[in-house]
């Protein structure tokens, strides 16, 4: 069976009778056999995929199929699946089993979306390249001695290496857009709130948001279509409207676009990914649109801001895990503080009790304002900042990436330059708005490249017809 790059293919084959469900989960199946070097996957179901395959092919001979029929989708594992391990790749959720499933979950699997098992990820999410797994590393199928990005590493591997149609990820600063850079596939954030974060573990809950990773933009408009809309069970999620994001991939003949003009200017930058910006952005001024350099003042911020407010919120939301109520607890405990100490030391790994760590001292009284409160003031600005120059600009165009995947090991010892890895993705995440990263090429060494576009909050449609135009209008180069 040959690869497919879209659901649109498997619905092909599938009304040709040329295959079926159930002959599309025995090929991931097989090819998650052949692969389990790259650690994506930490637990597969085969049994259930295979019953919700048949399932889905009585449905489609019925005539009555969801609009997911045939799509093979595996889950980040911080996304509650009734019944099924949720560890957040921790060892401190070892043994834990949800008790529902969550609202975006659920409602994939209510149009005929058949879950293969769950993926890999940096732990709790915290994490540029997926080292911090208590499971051991993902590995990017183009080199497996290199990272896949994170945290939705394992999920980005899975769709590189064809071992699901698509992956349902989270993205906090960066963890859907920078992973699927980094394997050459679209990783897409919508605005905050336009999904439901009900059956999302929570890292830092003001900037959480659930994201798709595909091959095609195509997939990712289907996808943030199914799994939008209110939720009763999510008191944050947008009450607006969910428009057919997958019938509106038209785009418009011409676009305002902005670059960030430090971003390209930007020490670190690797001169091969400048390079395949500026080429972009050259091809979209061929296209006819207005493409123009903007300042953005606060790019120096972004990153400082991003991991005092998330280490804050992540010291608050990890507290539950004392294995007292669930979880991994330690064995050789004494008293009720020795439970909660020896629990928390051995079950959170390093990076996680960093943060922790982090997350408490800013928000401690003697450092509450003077790092906490400043935060939210600086994100303020960047917020502002932001959605002002997308009411002057349809869309922001910048790297994802500033470099493209590195050697495992090479960062992870390196604090500052893992978290220094986001400083492209995070400014989407600090102002709630959309984002889409989409292959832009490979680098001499054949390592893939990615570029990323910004746009207005809740204007999904507008973004992604746009990221459509552009890979279409690129594949031979990405190619």
């Amino acid at each position: 069976m040959r690869r497919f790059n879209s659901l649109t293919e498997v619905r092909h084959e599938l009304a040709a009778g040329t295959t079926s469900c159930r002959q599309l989960v025995e090929y991931y199946l097989d090819n998650i056999r052949r692969k389990q070097h790259l650690n994506a996957f930490l637990e597969v179901w085969p049994e259930e995929a295979q019953a919700q395959a048949a399932a889905v092919d009585a449905k489609l001979a019925a005539g009555t199929a969801g609009r997911l029929a045939g799509m093979v989708i595996g889950l980040k594992d911080v996304l509650a699946y009734e019944g099924h391990a949720l560890q957040s790749s921790s060892r401190i959720l070892d043994g834990f089993r949800s008790l529902f499933t969550g609202t975006a979950v659920q409602r994939l699997l209510d149009e005929d979306a058949i879950v293969i098992g769950r993926q890999n990820c940096d732990e709790f999410a915290m994490g540029a390249s997926n080292e911090t797994s208590y499971f051991g590393p993902a590995r990017n199928e183009l080199d497996p001695d290199r990272v896949p990005g994170g945290s939705s590493g394992g999920s980005a591997v899975a769709v590189q290496a064809d071992l699901c149609l698509a992956s349902i990820g989270s993205d906090t600063g960066g963890s859907v857009r920078q992973p699927a850079a980094f394997c050459g596939i679209v990783g897409f954030k919508p605005t905050y709130s336009r999904i439901s974060r009900y059956g999302l573990i929570a890292y830092a809950s003001s900037f959480d948001q659930i994201g798709t990773l595909t091959r095609s933009v195509e997939d990712a408009a289907l996808l943030l279509e199914v799994m939008a809309g209110p939720d009763q069970f999510d008191s944050t999620v947008s009450q607006r409207a969910v428009p057919a994001y997958s019938q509106q991939l038209a785009p418009a003949p011409h676009y305002r676009i902005g670059y960030i003009q430090d971003c390209l200017e930007r020490p670190g930058l690797n001169p091969e990914i400048k390079a395949a910006t500026e080429r972009a952005l050259d091809q979209l001024r061929g296209q006819g649109h207005l493409v123009e350099g903007v300042e953005f003042p606060y790019l120096d911020f972004i990153v400082p801001t991003y991991y005092i407010l998330t280490t804050a919120e992540a010291s608050s939301n990890l507290s539950r895990y004392d294995g007292v109520k669930f979880g991994y607890r330690a064995p050789d405990v004494t008293d009720l503080e020795s439970l909660y100490k020896k629990t928390r030391a051995q079950g959170f790994g390093p990076e996680v009790q960093r943060r922790i760590l982090l997350g408490t001292f800013v928000l401690s009284a003697s450092y509450y304002d003077a790092y906490y409160t400043k935060a939210q003031r600086v994100r303020r600005l960047i917020k502002e900042k932001t959605d002002e120059l997308l009411r002057d600009y349809d869309f922001l165009v910048l790297p994802t990436t500033p470099t493209t995947a590195f050697r495992i090991g090479d960062v992870n010892k390196d604090t500052l330059a893992m978290y220094l890895a986001d400083i492209f993705t995070v400014q989407a995440s600090l102002a709630g708005v959309p984002a889409i990263s989409v292959p832009n090429g490979q680098d001499s060494e054949g390592l893939p490249i990615g570029l990323q576009i910004l746009s207005g909050a809740f204007r999904e449609e507008h973004l992604l017809a746009f990221a459509s135009s552009f890979t279409q209008a690129s594949a031979p180069q990405v190619a």
